[in-house]
């Protein structure tokens, strides 16, 4: 059997997953007029791949920024290792392929009329609409943490123009020798279950290198997260003594903050002192999903697996975080792959076409938890009889064992995490 390696598999799948999306030949003739809400990594696919597969469709973004900040590659921001630059993506490569950008907030939708109105009054007309909001902040879901406390304990987990990630590195470069950072981690499901524990990796190799004496503190909502295992090997290998990390179970979960004392206190009223604060929020989808009416009681949209179309109001596809997609992740790469179904759906249903069969769907992500360390988890998805199914003995995660056994495959991993970051915004956004 041939072996595939984990940057193979990522490009493989990058280029499977539109293969599988988007028919060879285009038959139909007509035209139609697609709006995508949302320019992040599911919207920005979907026009993409609408753009080059279906060139008779009319496609137009409606997305408030100029030019995206990436969640992924966030967190080297922290450590120094990125820059803000590097990690913003242009339209350009878009609007050379001829997709239209009305840079504005989607403020209501008239699904009846079939017309997207934006905050600045002009109205657009759709035959087909694809929603990839993304999330939005439950604020005063934990107490304490209402409008304005982000700036005393930055979320940074809506990257928007990056100021909060900005703000956050500022105050580990302010943090004195030998204090405290604390996380606050909700409960799933939030946006990219892996996150929070690559920014603690690379928080702690900045303190390490910088503030020897300083202490991590992260407080989590769960018992139990993604690559687990792998993340708990290299804070013991790279990192002894700096991180303690604090489950659910053990009186973990912060249910309220108080950003004038800089106290997170947990459930059963212990209350922890911290110098600077990264509280993660729960979260939800955004608003204009709920403003639509596409969200149900879990503050999540149910859609159709096989094309994304909203259970709840016909011609309108949701892709990206705001859908419920477990045991799919929600992550870029996730958003990525699934845009090309749903993309290929609603052109197809659009022409009163079949949609694609038997689509699959993958993720891949890499996080870096040191110098020239990564790790990774590899997932396959596909639609089942009650939403997504993972497909049995698919992906897996990168192996784990001692790092003098492993120190070149995770060496390895933290250059295809570079090439993986590579492919998947060109593969969005040029």
């Amino acid at each position: 059997m041939t072996q595939v390696s984990r940057r193979d598999f990522a490009r493989l799948a990058l280029a499977g997953a539109a293969t599988l999306a988007a028919p060879a030949v285009v038959q139909a003739k007509a035209k139609g007029r697609i709006v995508i809400i949302g320019g992040g990594f599911g919207g920005a696919s979907a026009a993409r791949y609408i753009r080059i597969n279906h060139p008779h469709i009319a496609v137009t973004i409606i997305e408030p920024r100029k030019q995206v900040v990436t969640c992924p590659y966030g967190n080297l921001l922290l450590e120094g290792r990125k820059t803000l630059a590097e990690i913003t993506q242009s339209y350009v490569g878009l609007s050379r392929r001829g997709v239209k950008f009305v840079h504005d907030w989607a403020d209501s939708v008239d699904v009846i009329a079939k017309k997207v109105k934006v905050r600045g009054g002009a109205t657009i007309a759709y035959d087909k609409l694809i929603v990839s909001p993304g999330i939005a902040i439950k604020w005063d879901a934990l107490a304490g943490y209402g409008k304005g406390a982000e700036e005393v304990f930055p979320h940074a987990w809506v990257p928007e123009n990056g100021e909060q990630v900005v703000l956050l590195r500022r105050q580990l470069e302010a943090l004195p020798d030998g204090g405290v950072v604390g996380f606050a981690i909700p409960g799933n499901p939030f946006r990219c279950p892996p996150g929070p524990y690559e920014r603690i990796s690379l928080v702690a190799s900045y303190l390490k290198k910088h503030k020897p004496r300083s202490k991590i503190l992260a407080l989590d909502g769960k018992d139990a997260f993604s690559k687990q295992g792998l993340f708990q090997d290299a804070w013991n290998e790279l990192y002894p003594g700096l991180i303690e990390w604090i489950p659910a179970a053990k009186d973990g979960r912060v249910v309220r903050v108080d950003v004038k004392e800089k106290i997170f206190e947990t459930e059963f009223g212990t209350r922890h002192k911290v110098d600077v604060g990264n509280v993660i929020p729960p979260q939800s989808a955004a608003k204009i999903a709920f403003d639509i009416g596409l969200v149900n009681e879990t503050g999540w949209v149910p859609v159709n697996p096989y094309t994304f179309e909203a259970t709840a109001v016909k011609d309108v596809h949701v892709i990206g975080d705001a859908t419920i997609g477990g045991p799919m992740p929600k992550s870029g790469f996730i958003a990525n792959s699934t845009s090309k179904q749903a993309a290929a759906s609603a052109v197809a249903l659009l022409e009163g076409r079949e949609v694609p069969k038997d689509p699959i769907y993958f993720n891949t992500c890499y996080s870096h938890v040191g110098d020239d360390y990564g790790i990774s988890v590899v997932g396959v998805f596909r639609p089942g009889e009650k939403g997504f199914v993972e497909t049995p003995n698919s992906g897996g995660v990168s192996p784990r064992g001692p790092l003098e056994q492993q120190r070149e495959q995770r060496k390895l991993e933290s250059h295809y995490a570079d090439s993986w970051y590579a492919a998947i915004t060109k593969d969005a956004f040029s």
